[in-house]
């Protein structure tokens, strides 16, 4: 074996030291600009998730909303109970990914405040619009549980991107793609959903995934926004960035990836069933009513 030309080393090891400079600029400055009470809102969620799963089960099982004897009091509650540890463990796990890499992208794109009332909002009006809209679909079941609220987090998530992108990468930079992407992955939200088959739901969802992504395609046309070189454009950009791009990628994955835990492919587990409906709400309201207010100006960011 031969080694790497010295010139070729020092290259690679000034590029990992020039990438480990800016990921600690980055972390200093989060540090710098976190503030406390931002911090104990954050932390408030899962000290109450663990503080309700602390009491008697009899009083977490009255607590979960009955779709066939609905209160106002259990349609709130009902979104902070958890009945077995493993459900308080994953979403606790999925709360902390979701609100801990939204509040970085809001601090780093200057959207703490449109992230902080979004957030509040979130957690104090969702669970009863969420209980309410789950009567829709009359039946004899109870919901419990902090999930949809992740996946309106979820929602939230590339509105943070977005906002994040054009502070870091693209300052004065309009938002008005965002709505392509929110159609591109209410389509991948179907196949997740609705795993292709010959028959039956299966063409739903592979319909309503192609639709999804024409939609996005159409909506970028419209608004004079070229695809190819705006990712291409965007890749680059982002690679070249260490520290902010990582930040960047890793909300990207976070969004693709998270509606994979929010719908699976067989929402039975034992003894009950993921509500696939109430994580679509979650999601597509979380998105549109904040994106409604961030295109009027409502926050400027």
């Amino acid at each position: 074996m031969t080694a790497p030309p010295t010139d070729e080393r020092d290259r690679a090891a000034g590029a990992a030291s020039a990438d480990r400079a800016a990921d600690h600029a980055l972390r200093r400055e989060l540090l710098a600009s976190a503030r406390a009470v931002d911090l104990l809102v954050l932390l408030a969620v899962p000290a109450v998730l663990v503080g309700v799963f602390s009491l008697p089960e009899a009083t977490r099982r009255s607590l979960a909303f009955a779709y066939a004897d609905p209160t106002v009091p259990t349609a709130f509650a009902a979104h902070y109970v958890h009945l077995d540890a493993g459900h308080l463990a994953g979403n606790l796990a999925g709360y902390c990914l979701l609100a801990g890499v939204g509040y970085a992208l809001a601090v780093f794109g200057g959207a703490r405040r449109f992230f902080l009332t979004a957030l509040a909002t979130l957690l104090l009006a969702f669970p009863l619009v969420l209980s309410a809209l789950n009567l829709a679909v009359p039946r004899d079941a109870v919901g419990f549980g902090f999930s949809g609220i992740n996946m309106a987090l979820a929602g939230l998530l590339p509105l943070l991107l977005g906002t994040y992108a054009r502070a870091r990468f693209a300052p004065g930079a309009s938002l008005r793609a965002l709505p392509a992407v929110f159609f591109a992955l209410v389509g991948w939200i179907a196949l997740l959903a609705l795993p292709v088959s010959a028959t039956g739901p299966g063409i739903a969802g592979l319909a309503t995934g192609v639709a999804g992504a024409l939609l996005a395609v159409l909506y970028a046309s419209s608004a004079g926004i070229p695809i190819r070189e705006t990712v291409r454009e965007g890749v680059r950009t982002v690679a070249s960035r260490p520290g902010e791009g990582d930040l960047f990628a890793v909300g990207a994955v976070l969004v693709v990836g998270y509606p994979v835990v929010g719908f699976p492919a067989d929402p039975t587990g034992a003894g009950s069933v993921v509500n696939l409906y109430v994580h679509l709400l979650g999601f597509c309201l979380a998105f549109i009513g904040p994106f409604a207010l961030l295109a009027v100006g409502v926050f400027e960011t």
